[in-house]
């Protein structure tokens, strides 16, 4: 290895990129002891202040390497490093991450979600998905997601049109970071959609005992009673399947299960495009089959009779040409052989066989979530009666 990249990123907009770059030098003196060379850069293009450094992995005193030198004890040097910038941070003023643990660029903020098997990004579609089945409107949802102390920056003149950040996250998420379900114009849809008379809308058959009918007769209460615990008895054989045992369970397993769908949306979506994409191909692929042996015959002429030959068959030729470097051209960025037509066929078969599968997934998910949020919504329901009925008890029992 020839240098090493170090990046030391900084809260928000707490400093000054001046102050970043004296932080910087001073994390490189301490860390590198003057021994090996590096270029500082301060970046102030995205939402935090942050420093790149790239040192040489060579010593420039005695021609050893970095990790011979200071890397011999697994990642010693790197926890070194980190207890190094913290201090500086801590001398500064500035915000440290507590018990951090080292992970492949993961906040301490994830990495404490996904200690406990929520990751940040999971509870943040959770939080817009709520939100926009609560919103009539597009403006609706960013008023939505502030109300839940979630930050959103909406410019639709950028390309990054739309980004967040939960409470506790470091920077902002960019929405199509969230995958294809996220985005602007699919928020958009969805709010619609959820607004149509065609959405499914949880609706509970818990009855409100705390009417003055249901307080004043012991025989229709009793029956109203019976009739709430059978609808319990229903939300209690969801609990069971979830493995959950109380309201706050069943609100993080509900989580869960959207986030699956989530990814199985995501997944369908990716899908249908890579489908789209091979059936381009194949078309080329049948083309070029189609009017090669046009081009092979002109291959076997020459002066006169080529050009009489190219301008007789001018069209097939062209047809040819354009399928043929439209092929080269998908293929040649990846650096992957031009697939035959053979091989693409069946690549779209374990496609579409996929697609079957992912669409019978997302069904039983979809079957699912119906479950799960009419459990929500009359858990939710149930304990409120149970608790406004028994105020009214109370209080009726005080005045008589």
């Amino acid at each position: 290895m020839l240098s090493h990249h170090i990046i030391q990123s900084f809260e928000g907009q707490e400093i000054t990129p001046d102050k970043a770059m004296e932080i910087g030098n001073e994390l490189c003196r301490r860390f590198l002891k003057n021994d090996y060379q590096y270029v500082l850069a301060v970046h102030t293009d995205t939402d935090n202040v942050h420093c790149h450094i790239i040192f040489n992995a060579v010593n420039m005193w005695n021609g050893k390497t970095f990790e011979t030198l200071e890397n011999r004890k697994a990642d010693y040097a790197w926890k070194r490093l980190q207890r190094i910038s913290d201090e500086i941070c801590e001398e500064y003023g500035l915000s440290v991450i507590k018990k951090p643990e080292r992970s492949k660029g993961k906040s301490y903020f994830e990495w404490d979600m996904n200690r406990q098997g929520l990751s940040w990004k999971t509870k943040l579609k959770w939080a817009i998905d709520e939100c926009i089945k609560e919103s009539l409107s597009f403006e609706e949802f960013l008023k939505k997601l502030v109300e839940r102390n979630i930050e959103v920056v909406y410019n639709p003149d950028r390309v990054i049109d739309l980004k967040f950040r939960m409470e506790g996250q470091e920077r902002f998420t960019r929405a199509r970071s969230l995958g294809w379900y996220y985005e602007t114009e699919q928020i958009k849809k969805r709010i619609v959609l959820c607004h149509s008379e065609f959405i499914y809308r949880p609706r509970t058959r818990i009855i409100d005992t705390t009417q003055r009918k249901f307080l004043d007769s012991y025989g229709l209460n009793r029956w109203a009673d019976i009739q709430n615990m059978k609808e319990a008895s229903r939300v209690i054989n969801v609990l069971t399947q979830l493995n959950v045992g109380s309201q706050k369970q069943l609100e993080t397993a509900a989580l869960i299960e959207h986030a699956k769908q989530g990814t199985v949306v995501d997944r369908l979506n990716k899908i249908s495009r890579e489908i789209d994409v091979i059936n381009d191909h194949i078309m080329w692929r049948k083309t070029c089959r189609k009017y090669k042996p046009f081009y092979d015959e002109l291959q076997t002429k020459s002066g006169l009779f080529r050009k009489s030959y190219e301008k007789k068959y001018a069209t097939e030729l062209g047809r040819y040409t354009e399928a043929r470097e439209s092929l080269r051209a998908a293929y040649s960025q990846t650096g992957q052989k031009v697939p035959s037509l053979e091989e693409l066929e069946q690549k779209k078969t374990a496609l579409l066989q996929e697609r079957s599968e992912k669409n019978a997934e997302y069904q039983e998910q979809k079957k699912l979530l119906k479950e799960v949020e009419y459990a929500r919504k009359t858990l939710a329901e149930y304990l409120e009666n149970e608790r406004n009925t028994q105020e009214k008890k109370r209080k009726k029992g005080e005045l008589e």
